[in-house]
């Protein structure tokens, strides 16, 4: 099987000029961060020591990380913390629709962690935390990107369908054959049936799902994940380089270059995707307000 890209063993831990990016700064940058943690709130790109962070902030835009910074899965391609969560904070809900609200936000992106600790895997508090901000910027629109749900996803779509309407986003992550490595809490079945019975519950709604490359994926494997995506009726994607965010992550096995990413789109947009981001810097959540 051909691999997405090429890269030599020698070369591999050294960032190729493509994916070198300077840390954000400025006065919008600085009001985003001066935001988030005045309401206290956490997010992806701190968390998941996201290499747009700095584009982002500085564009006013972020990505929050709802019910708590501890996940109950420990995935080896992901920085954030993982073991026991505390209980959801009955006052986040109201704390992200303020920093909406003084951010001027148009639109914003909700994720968590994965929380196979409570019975719902936190549908409830996602709902609550949409319908609040929209209390408070009734324009706002809303993108959810939202944990596999295990053992509760009829439950998790009952709840999420109050909260209507907001783009589903469940990222597959990778390649079968990879889970065991990548993902070993999830499962790759699991993960496009929640896709498919999202769109199933809701035909109305754009749902999306992002994958990560350079993870030592071939070109057929990532052509049949696209395949069944669409398949579930996916309409959104989003393709990007893995960049390894802490010592304890997998690391890169080969980078991919931006011509292959433009290629991957088109073939993505070949297969009727309605929205195709792809390119190195690529995350399921950057540049989503487009």
């Amino acid at each position: 099987m051909e691999n997405s890209s090429f890269q030599t063993d020698n070369n591999i831990r050294r960032l190729p000029p493509w994916l070198k990016r300077r840390i954000g700064s400025g006065e919008t940058f600085q009001h985003t961060h001066n935001t988030l943690e005045v309401h206290g709130l956490q997010t992806i790109c701190t968390n998941a020591n996201c290499p747009n962070r700095g584009d982002c902030w500085s564009r006013g835009t972020a990505t929050v990380l709802i019910l708590g910074n501890i996940c109950t899965r420990n995935c080896r391609f992901c920085s954030v913390g993982h073991g026991k969560p505390l209980p959801p904070d009955t006052t986040e809900a109201e704390r992200v629709a303020q920093m909406a609200k003084e951010m001027g936000l148009k639109y914003l992106v909700v994720t968590s962690v994965d929380r196979d600790d409570l019975a719902d895997g936190g549908a409830g508090h996602f709902r609550d935390v949409i319908l609040r901000c929209r209390q408070v910027v009734p324009e706002l629109g809303v993108e959810l990107l939202v944990p596999d749900f295990r053992d509760c996803q009829d439950t998790a779509i009952a709840i999420l369908a109050e909260a209507r309407p907001f783009v589903f986003g469940h990222n597959v992550e990778t390649v079968p054959s990879l889970y065991s490595t990548a993902r070993p809490g999830g499962d790759y079945g699991r993960s496009l049936e929640l896709l498919r019975k999202a769109k199933a519950a809701w035909p109305e709604i754009q749902t999306k799902s992002s994958l990560m490359l350079g993870l030592g994926e071939a070109d057929d494997e990532l052509m049949a994940v696209l395949k069944d995506l669409r398949g579930v009726g996916c309409d959104r994607v989003s393709l990007g380089q893995y960049l390894r965010p802490s010592k304890e992550s997998l690391e890169v096995v080969n980078y991919v270059t931006p011509d292959k990413f433009d290629w991957w789109a088109q073939q993505a947009r070949s297969l009727g995707f309605s929205w195709v981001m792809s390119s190195p810097f690529t995350r399921s959540s950057y540049h989503a307000e487009e």
